[in-house]
């Protein structure tokens, strides 16, 4: 008996338990509303473009003429575009192109912009001034101009039109994570690493980039959103990824031309056009809660 009292009286009760600094966060996560509701909405579109082979009603590139502009039904949920061809299967196939074009700009730039960012932070002087300079060049010009005279110089395409998106954001990275390295290149396990020998560009990967990637992962998920929104704005200029390859801005763009009969090919237009807003908004959303769940400050 009075060993299970001892036990029990050092036993530390679940609620008290600690949770980790990851599990603290999630735990924020899980428990505000908007931030599920993203997650369930993001997982269910990313898991519907992964297996859109096996969810897709019809090929993507059927055409049935006979079937034009067919309004939403139990056949064609979402409707039929000017070729007959089923919109719902063509939105599931061009979220692939319209995801994967998002996720490798925003790899290039955050990419591109850390290594910019630390070495600027780490060494300084002539090399900070440069650098910063050549990044406030970038910045004086507009995101959307930018994108569009470097998408007209390399042509368009799946690679070119990530390219354009990328450059855009590497200024932002670099300057986020300048500020970070500027706080933590003079702290104690920096210079123990310096007296042990390790190089500049060791010390960078191991020891500054690791500890400055909690904001960056806030600013990809909202980043994301925004190339998705970018990405799909060059295509409907016709700068981004050309037809036949499916992508929301050239699927919206494809509706446009019946923006005067919305009285009945309406579905043309709004369902393209709403994909990409509830897309980029859960983006959005999802990047706020995540900075505020990962503020300590925000904790109670």
């Amino acid at each position: 008996m009075d060993n299970t009292a001892k036990n029990n009286k050092g036993a530390v009760p679940a609620k008290l338990k600690k949770r980790s600094n990851m599990g603290e966060i999630w735990h924020r996560l899980c428990t505000n509303p908007v931030a599920v509701v993203c997650m369930a909405y993001l997982t269910l579109l990313i898991l519907a473009i992964v297996f859109a082979d096996f969810i897709a009603p019809y090929d993507y590139k059927a055409a049935n003429l006979k079937a034009r502009f067919q309004t939403p039904s139990l056949a064609h949920i979402m409707g039929t575009d000017d070729f007959g061809r089923d919109l719902f299967s063509r939105l599931l196939f061009g979220g692939r192109t319209s995801l994967l074009v998002a996720v490798i700009a925003v790899a290039i730039g955050i990419g591109a912009g850390m290594v910019v960012g630390a070495a600027c932070g780490y060494f300084g002087m002539l090399v900070d001034n440069l650098l910063m300079r050549l990044m406030d060049i970038i910045m004086a010009i507009p995101g959307m101009l930018l994108a569009i005279c470097v998408s007209v110089s390399l042509g368009p395409g799946v690679v070119n039109t990530a390219l354009a998106i990328a450059l855009g954001t590497i200024p932002m990275i670099a300057r986020q994570l300048r500020s970070s390295t500027l706080l933590i290149r003079n702290q104690e396990y920096i210079e123990a690493s310096r007296q042990f020998g390790a190089g500049s560009a060791r010390i960078i990967l191991t020891h500054v980039i690791p500890n400055t990637l909690a904001p960056i992962i806030v600013q990809a998920s909202l980043y994301i959103g925004g190339s998705i929104m970018a990405i799909a704005g060059l295509s409907f200029l016709g700068l981004g990824v050309k037809p036949p390859t499916p992508e929301w801005g050239n699927i919206l763009n494809n509706g446009l031309d019946y923006i005067y009969e919305a009285s009945t090919r309406w579905h043309v237009i709004l369902f393209p056009a709403l994909i990409i807003v509830v897309t980029m908004l859960a983006f959005n959303l999802l990047g706020d809660n995540l900075r505020d769940a990962m503020d300590p400050r925000m904790r109670k």
